[in-house]
């Protein structure tokens, strides 16, 4: 057995080195509290300063600085538009309502600024489609922040998927889920339209796309039967302290999809901010030649929930192999992603999460809500950009 485990022992298991050039200026636009994150793990980068932030809400941009222990040295602003047109900026990070990562990342790149935008890309694909096509015209980087595709026994199912040990891919069940765990702490700005566009699916249901349409190389999808529904969301009781937040709850608490790839591939999909169980279940990815078990997490967290299983067989013999669970070198997925991102733009390398890619995760989930919307199955176009 020890053949088959080395076939997929990792070979990146050391930090990035963001090397060469000045430092590059970085803005925030949108100071919530993904924000902060953002902050911290620019702070820990030597090429990297800071210089300017904006929030719509008076007052909050600079709170978040002084939290985060920077109190000279930025200037901050009421809009993206204002900071973009006082500042010459290198990189943006795009933290704002999912509503408006469309708007704020096509600003910065017309205006010649390379741009790190938080998940979900976007809310439609026709948004993803502005968004891709002011990337081009503006030839800066554009990478989507997708920080588990760093955890390294997330890229341990991409090697194993293109080692061949599972064959031709037909079939994929994957999701993911909360028993309870509607995003409230942070106010509402999760849970409403205006601002958030979409509810699970923008949050962990994209990541959960991610890990399997990654690993076999993004085919784009054909035709999406989908399902959503509120039923968690609009429960009074879901909120002990703030039972109103049922009343303005309107985005999706749990979704699900039956979708069709390119290559004859099938992907049954589900994701929940609240149901009435631990899990959804593991993803299974199943090929003509094996098989793959990913554990499910209680609470989808961007890794997986215990040793992978490897379903094969050797000399006519049915047997099972355990993949070990690597421990991540680096001090976090999110840092290594902020750290990857500033690598790629000081040393002119393509994005690390190409909006090429994660065009498709966006018409999927459009497809999912299209699909909803019509009661019944939908094709999938994706423009040429």
């Amino acid at each position: 057995m020890a053949d088959i485990l080395d076939r997929f022992e990792s070979d990146d298991h050391s930090e990035k080195t963001v090397t060469g050039g000045p430092k590059l200026r970085v803005g925030i636009i949108g100071c919530g509290w993904i924000a902060e994150a953002h902050i911290l793990g620019y702070k820990k980068l030597p090429n990297v300063e800071i210089v300017a932030a904006c929030d719509l809400i008076p007052g909050k941009a600079e709170a978040l600085f002084e939290k985060c222990g920077i109190t000279s040295g930025v200037n901050f602003y009421p809009s993206d538009e204002a900071m973009i047109a006082a500042e010459k900026l290198d990189l943006v990070s795009v933290c704002t309502y999912n509503r408006t990562h469309a708007s704020c990342t096509i600003h910065a790149l017309d205006a010649g600024i390379n741009v790190l935008c938080e998940k979900p890309m976007c809310v439609t694909l026709d948004e993803a489609v502005e968004m891709r096509k002011a990337e081009k015209r503006s030839g800066k980087l554009l990478t989507i922040g997708f920080q588990p595709r760093y955890d390294l026994n997330m890229k341990e199912i991409k090697k194993i998927v293109e080692s061949g040990a599972l064959g031709k891919v037909y079939y994929i069940q994957t999701g993911g889920g909360r028993r309870r765990g509607i995003p409230t702490p942070y106010g509402t700005s999760f849970i409403q339209d205006d601002t958030a566009g979409i509810g699970a699916m923008g949050d962990i249901g994209c990541y959960s796309l991610d890990m399997v349409l990654n690993a076999i190389g993004y085919p784009k999808p054909l035709t999406v039967t989908g399902f959503k529904s509120d039923y968690f969301g609009k429960r009074p009781d879901n909120y002990p302290t703030h039972p109103e937040y049922a009343e303005v709850f309107n985005v999706d608490d749990f979704a699900a999809a039956f979708i069709r790839l390119e290559g004859g591939i099938v992907l049954d999909f589900r994701i929940a901010w609240a149901m009435n169980i631990d899990s959804p279940g593991d993803t299974i990815i199943l090929g003509t030649k094996g098989g793959l078990r990913i554990p499910a997490t209680r609470d989808w967290n961007g890794t997986t929930g215990g040793p992978m299983l490897l379903y094969h067989e050797i000399a006519g013999q049915q047997v099972t192999t355990e993949i070990p669970l690597l421990k991540n070198p680096f001090s976090s997925c999110f840092d290594e992603k902020l750290r990857d991102t500033v690598d790629c733009v000081i040393n002119n390398r393509p994005a690390p999460v190409p909006t090429s890619q994660i065009i498709i995760n966006q018409a999927i989930i459009d497809a999912i809500f299209r699909s909803e919307r019509a009661g019944h199955e939908v094709t999938v176009e994706i423009p040429e950009i």
